[in-house]
């Protein structure tokens, strides 16, 4: 049996004197007219002392502070839109002495009509009141909310309660998705999906998580990426598509990072990285003008500029003049010499991902307007063309854009030729052989589908959680998931628990 704390005892006896009252415990509906803020919106501007004695509302939402003064008591609900006054007096209001019965967090219906009052705040004067749902727990300190960052992320539904701000977030996470697939649809883009159950988990380098399916009796990956059947549809002759997806990927949790996460990924036949990159740089740009009624965000102390033309640089060569080196990155045994000597704490680092390391050390942090990163060395592009012009051998049409200091989308002229794929794909099954264990197995079936013939076409990725946060000004993308992973509760308890003895 369940030991109710006194607070809860409390409240189901409020409950228990509503049902003896004759309300019902939990209505099946309420008829609202209004939200909260279409009647702040119609009455924004009135004089104090102001009455509307012939416009009947209802209202509904959560109590959220409750003033009981004798006669008369003040109080405010919240629904999904805003928060508004409500007032209730002895002489005005049905069932009145029975307010006492109400708490803060309950779920409410109120009728009554709108008037300021002398200090001009638009309230509703209630004539009747409906209780929908009794909350058994007080909410948060109004004052203080929710302190641990952890409790706003295992108790979302209470974050979202206290802070407005919070819903404001995914609100505007919601308006990031819906002007992807505007933009994409605008531009005769086909939004299709792929399967998040995959026999081989390709696309990129990551570890996936892995299940067993009973019926089928084989071991299956969660998709790391939506690649490489998203191409498949470009083999069977879809020429636009895009993807707005999960993705995941077993390593580890950071502010940047998250077990579980959503990509954009789009593939265009006949078109080229040029052509993807300007299609991007266009999308971002009318998305924050959009969002933001301007181009030029605060992120922190960072100040971002998505007015078009975004910067243009060279991988070589910025990478050359930020760490100093006065030979060609792309020699992989001489940065392997190299980096030995300046960075020891390399040395682990397999020579293939040490351009990849030396970019994050040296360049990364200091991209911070929107920067195309442009023909990224072959070493680090599996999937990419090799450049076409021959005076940039070792290097690909590869463009990453970075903002704010971190990647946000990486940009292709993708690899169409199935042998040379095979060939990397190899390269790829080998290192994996060797005990690298995020290089991805060979995807025959995918290769398959290459030698039937691929068109050239120009891919990209976006994270939207990245996207989110610079758009947000959130530093964590624990800020702008709903609902991040974390470790059980019972479990973090006991670990807890153990590092304090």
């Amino acid at each position: 049996m369940i030991e109710h704390n006194e607070q809860t005892r409390q409240r189901l006896a409020n409950l228990e004197a509503l049902v003896e009252a004759g309300f019902e415990p939990f209505p099946y509906t309420y008829p609202k007219t209004h939200d909260a803020a279409q009647i702040l919106a119609a009455h924004q501007g009135a004089e104090p002392g102001q009455e509307w004695p012939q416009e009947v509302v209802r209202v509904a939402g959560r109590l959220m502070t409750f003033r009981v003064m004798g006669k008369a008591s003040f109080a405010h609900v919240q629904d999904g839109s805003a928060r508004i006054q409500l007032y209730l007096a002895r002489d005005t209001t049905l069932h009145y002495d029975l307010i006492k019965k109400l708490d803060v967090g309950d779920i409410v219906g109120f009728e009554g009509t709108v008037f300021t009052t002398k200090t001009g705040e638009i309230t509703v004067k209630v004539s009747r009141f409906t209780p929908l749902v009794k909350s058994l727990h007080p909410l948060p300190d109004k004052w203080h909310g929710i302190k641990d960052v952890e409790t706003r992320y295992r108790q979302r539904y209470l974050d979202l309660i206290q802070n407005p701000e919070v819903r404001g977030v995914f609100r505007t996470r919601s308006r990031i998705v819906k002007y992807i697939r505007d933009y994409f649809d605008s531009q005769g883009f086909l939004e299709v999906e792929g399967p998040t159950l995959q026999a081989v988990a390709g696309g990129t380098e990551a570890k996936p998580f892995t299940t067993f399916h009973e019926a089928l009796g084989h071991q299956f990956n969660l998709r790391i990426a939506l690649e490489l059947h998203l191409k498949r549809l470009l083999v069977g002759g879809f020429e636009r598509v895009f993807e707005i997806g999960r993705n995941y990927r077993n390593e580890g949790i950071s502010v940047k990072h998250n077990p579980e996460f959503t990509m954009l990924e789009a593939y265009w036949a006949y078109a080229d990285y040029q052509d993807m990159m300007a299609l991007i740089e266009d999308m971002l740009s009318g998305m924050v003008q959009t969002i933001h009624g301007t181009t030029i965000l605060q992120h922190g102390d960072k100040t971002l500029n998505f007015s078009k033309p975004f910067a243009r640089i060279d991988f070589v060569s910025v990478l050359k003049e930020k760490a100093g080196l006065d030979f060609d990155p792309t020699n992989l045994e001489r940065l392997r010499l190299w980096a030995d000597a300046k960075h020891p704490g390399m040395r682990g680092v397999p020579s293939y991902k040490l351009l990849d390391k030396l970019f994050s050390e040296y360049v990364e942090h200091t991209l911070i307007n929107p920067t195309f990163v442009m023909d990224v060395p072959l070493a680090i592009s599996p999937l990419v063309k090799p450049h076409r012009d021959p005076q940039r051998p070792g290097l690909t049409e590869r463009a990453d854009l970075f903002v704010g200091g971190v990647e946000l989308s990486p940009i292709y002229s993708e690899l169409n030729d199935a042998l040379e794929q095979r060939a990397r794909f190899e390269e790829q099954s080998q290192r994996r052989a060797s005990g690298d264990n995020e290089e991805p197995e060979v995807d025959e079936d995918f290769l398959l589908a290459l030698e039937y013939g691929m068109p050239p076409a120009a891919g990209m990725g976006l994270g939207i959680d990245r996207l989110t946060m610079f758009l947000t000004g959130q530093e964590s993308i624990r800020d702008v998931i709903l609902f991040p992973l974390l470790k059980p509760r019972r479990e973090a308890g006991e670990e807890e628990e153990s590092e304090n003895q």
